[in-house]
């Protein structure tokens, strides 16, 4: 055996390449985490212009550098609390397929790093996310992470916002 492929090298090639890194933000006392590939940017929080007959999560458009962003409450969505907008209130910019969307959330705090091994599955439970929007459980120490699934939640049809591509 050479010494490019020895069996230590091997497995660490491995474990990296089921590392996963997280974007985490909090809603309300919890705290969430979304895959960091689908992020553009963060933004803080400006108050949208208002789209008719359009669902209450849905908050408006903002003119982003001449894209026309949609920006959903995930505060709303989720059936959270009053959502309050703070300093600290931002909108995450994602890129979902060929469209841009915006996401408001009370906060965001860090990008997480996590491994397969810090990975649980969703226990079946009633909840305000459908568990098919739900990837795992990301546990770090003594923290937990509800970790979604952007691309379904963004694409789900109650959304409204980005067609699923025909099969």
């Amino acid at each position: 055996m050479n010494a490019l492929s020895s069996p230590s090298q091997t497995a660490s090639a491995a474990v990296s390449t089921n590392l996963r890194e997280f974007l985490a933000f909090k809603l309300g006392a919890e705290e969430y985490g979304i895959d960091i590939l689908r992020v553009q940017e963060i933004r803080s929080y400006e108050k949208p212009t208002r789209i008719a007959k359009a669902p209450d999560f849905i908050k408006g458009v903002i003119n982003l550098r001449g894209v026309i962003v949609p920006i959903v409450d995930l505060r709303l969505k989720f059936h959270l609390d009053d959502a309050s907008y703070t300093e600290f209130t931002v909108v995450i910019v994602l890129n979902i397929g060929s469209r841009v969307v915006g996401i408001v959330v009370d906060a965001v705090s860090d990008v997480i790093t996590l491994s397969s091994d810090q990975l649980r599955p969703v226990p079946d439970f009633s909840s305000t996310i459908a568990s098919e929007h739900v990837l795992a459980i990301g546990a770090i120490e003594e923290r937990m992470l509800i970790l979604i699934d952007i691309d379904k939640l963004m694409t789900s049809e109650e959304m409204g916002l980005i067609s699923q591509p025909a099969a």
